[in-house]
């Protein structure tokens, strides 16, 4: 088995929002902040290691930059990559 603390550059952080909670509830789907040069397999393996849970699917988004003010100087936010994964029926992560 491989060592759990080299997932955890993998996935950053879950995301909880009012559409990422319902999905837990009616899909058994959750969402994570992922690292930008991670793909399916790589979350696919951090999920089913740092929970011990088992994951059906892996869906990844890559969320585009936004135009934001710092100090009334325009800017922008930096790209990110959201990962939206399915687990088995059963099957659960308290993200909370």
């Amino acid at each position: 088995m491989a060592n759990p603390n080299q997932y955890y550059d993998v996935i950053r952080r879950p995301l909880v929002t009012e559409k990422s909670t319902a999905m837990q509830g009616m899909r058994n789907q959750f969402t994570f902040e992922v690292a930008s040069s991670a793909n399916k397999v790589e979350v696919r393996k951090a999920i089913e290691t740092l929970f011990s849970v088992k994951v059906v699917k892996v869906n990844m988004v890559t969320m585009p930059s936004k135009a934001r003010r710092t100090f009334g100087r325009p800017g922008s936010s930096k790209p990110w990559k959201k990962a939206v994964v399915t687990l088995r029926k059963g099957d659960s992560i308290d993200v909370s």
